[in-house]
């Protein structure tokens, strides 16, 4: 392969209209700049430059060379220039997905934040579940992702796994790839405890302290626990306090549940995410003892972090820990939230 030094010496030659020029051009001497050429006719196998007696004349193949050279070198410029804007945030792009219930609490304020701070960069967002957009992660066509799956998804196994100060069952931890798939990085943002949630009027909304065993003999809606990590956690909940529950719904969207919940089908376990724009004729309650909080993660590629996901990272860490402060110390879920995470900057 040509060097691309030894290029601009060509150049400065056909510009010049001489070694002596070039050579005070490029901040050489003249025999350096005649042993640079001489070097690059050895690689390209043909004379490239006629000496003359006021000076050098390039060859046919020297200035079909010189002419592809130009090209080659406002392409180079160009891609430097880009990638200083790249690393500057002065462009390029973002692919990020979310799960529903940090679509609808966390991400929008994080969103609004990444586009004030760094308007040029491409920003695209899409909701899915974890257990589709971590293959999609893997396959490159995602930078970002968040996840309250620390499984991938997959049903309960022997296997434990800690994250963020919670066990969560599995086997398939990501990052840590058994079947030589890409390895995913895994950043916990925090823990989002879960409440119970039920009809207003129902017998249990006034006792305390409430546990979980409370409602064994009550019809619970949930998630499909095949795909829901939310209902595996509140299975292990349900079991490690010495019940079976009665599942009378199964469905992954909250608001349905919330629904059946208020209507008075049965009560149901809601993360904070979803418990602090609750509707009015639910009642939530926090459990003693609490059941497992899940993790809210972010996940990306392991071994690279473009600028774009770094500062995308950033601002999700920055909400985050605004939306953890702004979390009503007695366990209560609480509205009014976004004043206090869009005066963070």
């Amino acid at each position: 392969m040509l060097d691309v030094r030894r290029l601009g010496f060509l150049r400065e030659v056909a510009r010049r209209g001489s070694f002596t020029g070039a050579a005070e051009a490029l901040g050489y001497t003249q025999p350096a700049v005649s042993r640079q050429i001489a070097v690059l006719e050895a690689e390209v196998g043909m004379a490239l430059v006629r000496r003359v007696p006021h000076g050098a004349v390039l060859t046919d193949a020297g200035r079909l060379l010189a002419e592809r050279t130009e090209a080659v070198l406002r392409q180079l410029t160009d891609i430097e220039v880009e990638l200083r804007s790249l690393a500057g945030l002065r462009g390029g792009s973002l692919r990020l997905a979310s799960f529903a219930s940090a679509a609808a609490s966390i991400v929008p304020l994080a969103i609004a934040r990444f586009r004030e701070r760094h308007p040029a960069i491409e920003l695209t967002v899409m909701m899915a579940d974890p257990i589709d957009t971590l293959p999609r992660l893997r396959a490159g066509d995602l930078d970002l992702a968040l996840s309250h799956d620390p499984l991938v998804g997959r049903a309960q196994a022997a296997d434990a796994l800690t994250v963020g100060g919670a066990q969560h069952d599995g086997a398939d931890v990501p990052g840590h790839e058994r079947d030589g798939r890409p390895a995913l990085e895994t950043v916990h943002l925090f823990d989002d405890p879960m409440y119970v949630a039920m009809p207003v009027g129902h017998r249990l909304a006034e006792v305390a302290p409430l546990g979980l065993r409370a409602f064994a003999s009550e019809p619970w809606m949930l998630g499909t626990t095949t795909s829901c990590p939310d209902s595996r956690l509140f299975l292990r909940a349900c079991h490690a306090a010495g019940f079976e529950p009665q599942i009378a719904f199964q469905n992954d969207d909250y608001p349905a549940i919330l629904g059946f919940v208020a209507a008075g089908v049965g009560v149901a376990l809601i993360p904070d995410m979803v418990a602090r724009g609750v509707r009015e004729d639910v009642i939530v309650r926090p459990l003693e003892p609490a059941p497992p909080a899940r993790p809210i993660l972010a996940m990306l590629p392991a071994g690279y972090r473009s600028p774009a996901a770094a500062a995308m990272l950033d601002i999700l860490h920055e909400v985050s820990t605004s939306w953890v402060a702004a979390r009503p110390a007695g366990g209560r879920p609480a509205g009014g939230l976004s004043s206090a995470l869009t005066g963070a900057g």
